[in-house]
């Protein structure tokens, strides 16, 4: 790879070189079935585990034989044929993954440990911490490695952490410690066979820091000025091939004359292999593929009609999941205070009677750590749903959510099979953090898809859909509606399609767009002018959209105001304004208008949260659309 970047026909290379005995020691000790998760660093994993070196650099070149399709570079991507789950730019955020992976081992009694890399730069990262700590809490089989090989890019350890070192913060986490020499291939092979050995009868954590050194630098463009020239002479003396080479020849194992006739034969073959992926012809750009790839297809099945209970918006929700976790033996909940508590609006209340503490699992407060083990579940054939005690504290788990769970299908075929609830809207007075409504923070974000249902009946049968959908579902719910709406919900397994607007009612004079509590506010104004002929649409999804269903309406009537509770500037609704105005313009009688809440934050105040809502200056807003 060093020659090919010196020729000009690589543009970035991650080297290991001072570091190769880690990555294969910790593989060869792990079974073939068992997941590992690698770093940028970790060539050894993908060789050792077989790999074709034509594959490795066909993905590096973006050619259509790589692991992405051309989509990602380097070691982002995993094969569950080879059970690799590689990392992504963010560093961290594997470890969390690995837990739910474990979690999955577990649950199913399959007797088997995960193994994650890490560097020590990403141990100063939250996401360690919350990894770690989850582990720990819940008893699960991951070795979690850090190559510790003294700098973080350009940073020494001097300056990214004050501890002797870092195995010694595994006592914090309630879990076992080594330190072992990393440039000693049998040290660590043994090392790893000994505790996933033991780990797979008497599952738990296990720290393992292995000392080495990069003698290269971060990528080979960063060169390794920063480093003092005497360092690279002592770690020389600890090569790991070299000194492997030499112990096999001690110990009469390998005839001296071997190695130099080893590396010849290996030599054309990697330059086969080489070969073969840059002969490969570059990718044709296609935007029908592009676009299918962003989601695992799902086809929806329509139910029959079913007979209806009156049921409040709360139970609809609760009811959907407890008959999701029948039909679904794979599903398990995760979330703060779920369990014996039955979650901070007692949805899951009487849930642990009936599926257990294992698949209700009441989490420690770390939303990054949990939606990654979410996504970690579901790679190992699992389901999850995932609690935000409030939709305001996803900013915990942003990355997780934006950069894994919604990129995942498009960069290696594996889908991210996890809704999460999110509990959210004001008309509670509970200010800033407790209040938002922040569905535009991903309907920006493709990969994921986003519901926020207004009445019993969809809430249930969006959140079974959403539960059902193979794809990450952003699920959500009114909390001022919980337990003020009731309304006919259908008895039994009860599906909506994600994607389709209901019409709540017909008219001909305007049409009002409007989802979540904006549905009912519509309904107040069109009940109190019965003298207009008001059009209102229930989107229901808001990615996707009914596109269709909002063009035919507005086409009807000419006239459309879209409502909805989240702030104007860069809300959902400027979405929506934009594609009429781009695909209606023709059929409009007036400019198309939204009402939406102030553009501040939602202040705790009764007053000043009525003056901030988008239902404040609803009147105002209809009558100027009306009298345009």
């Amino acid at each position: 790879m060093l020659i090919l970047l010196r020729q000009g026909r690589i543009g970035k290379w991650f080297s290991g070189i001072g570091q190769e005995a880690i990555s294969v020691g910790c593989t060869l000790a792990m079974h073939v079935d068992e997941y590992i998760l690698p770093m940028h660093r970790n060539l050894g994993v993908f060789t050792t585990r077989g790999i074709p070196i034509s594959r490795l650099v066909a993905q590096w070149q973006g050619k259509a034989s790589g692991f992405t399709k051309g989509r990602d570079r380097s070691f982002h991507f995993g094969t569950q044929y080879y059970k690799i789950i590689g990392m992504i730019s963010h560093l961290g955020p594997q470890l969390a993954l690995a837990d739910g992976i474990a979690l999955a081992d577990k649950l199913n009694h399959r007797k088997k440990v995960t193994l994650a890399f890490t560097g020590e730069g990403a141990t100063s990262e939250g996401d360690f911490h919350e990894a770690l700590n989850v582990a720990a809490v819940w008893n699960l089989p991951v070795i979690f490695v850090i190559e510790n090989n003294g700098y973080g890019i350009s940073t020494p350890t001097n300056e990214q952490y004050a501890c002797d070192s870092l195995v010694d913060r595994a006592i914090g986490y309630g879990m076992e410690g080594r330190r072992i020499d990393g440039n000693n291939l049998l040290e660590v092979y043994h090392t790893v066979n000994e505790l996933a050995t033991s780990m797979r009868n008497d599952p738990r954590p296990v720290l393992l820091e292995c000392m080495t050194f990069r003698m290269r630098g971060h990528e080979e463009a960063s060169g390794v000025k920063y480093v003092p020239p005497h360092l690279f002479e002592e770690w020389a003396e600890k090569d790991p091939l070299a000194n492997f080479e030499q112990y096999l020849i001690d110990e009469k194992l390998l005839k001296p004359e071997w190695p130099e006739h080893i590396r010849s034969v290996f030599n054309k073959a990697i330059d086969s292999e080489v070969e073969k992926a840059f002969s490969e012809p570059d990718i044709i750009p296609d935007e029908e593929i592009e676009l299918a790839d962003m989601y695992m297809p799902y086809t929806f099945q329509p139910e029959k009609p079913r007979l209806s209970v009156k049921k409040r918006y709360i139970d609809a929700i609760s009811d959907a999941m407890r008959l999701s976790m029948r039909k679904h033996e794979n599903l398990v909940i995760m979330g703060q205070d779920i369990a014996e508590y039955g979650g901070a609006f007692k949805i899951t209340q009487g849930f642990v009677e009936e599926f257990g503490r294992e698949r209700v699992r009441n989490t420690p407060i770390c939303e990054s750590a949990i939606v990654g083990a979410a996504m970690g579940l579901s790679i190992n054939d699992g389901k999850a749903i995932v609690e935000m005690q409030f939709a305001d504290f996803v900013t915990c788990g942003f990355n997780q959510v934006i950069n894994n769970l919604a990129k995942t299908y498009y960069r290696w075929q594996q889908n991210v099979d996890v809704v999460i609830r999110m509990p959210a809207g004001a008309g509670t007075g509970a200010g800033p953090f407790h209040s938002q409504t922040n569905e535009a923070w991903f309907t920006k974000t493709p990969g994921l898809k986003v519901v926020y249902p207004a009445f019993p009946d969809d809430a249930k049968g969006l959140l079974m859909s959403a539960i059902d959908d193979p794809n990450p579902v952003i699920y959500f719910e009114h909390k001022l509606l919980y337990r003020s709406l009731n309304g006919s919900v259908p008895e039994g397994d009860y599906y909506v399609e994600i994607g389709k607007a209901k019409i709540l009612e017909e008219g001909n004079d305007a049409t009002i767009v409007t989802y979540g509590l904006g549905a009912h506010w519509a309904l107040e104004y069109a009940a109190k002018h019965r003298d207009q002929s008001i059009e209102i649409i229930d989107l229901r999804s808001l990615q996707p959209w009914d596109k269709e269903a909002v063009e035919a309406s507005v086409k009807k009537t000419g006239r459309v105001l879209i409502l909805h509770e989240d702030t104007l500037t860069s809300g959902f609704g400027g979405e929506i304004a934009a594609h009429i105005a781009e695909h209606c313009f023709g059929y409009l009688d007036a400019p198309v208008i939204r009402c939406a809440s102030m553009d501040t934050a939602i202040p705790m105040n009764r007053g000043l949260e009525d003056q901030f809502l988008a239902k404040s200056k609803l009147e105002e807003k209809m009558a100027a659309l009306l009298n345009y």
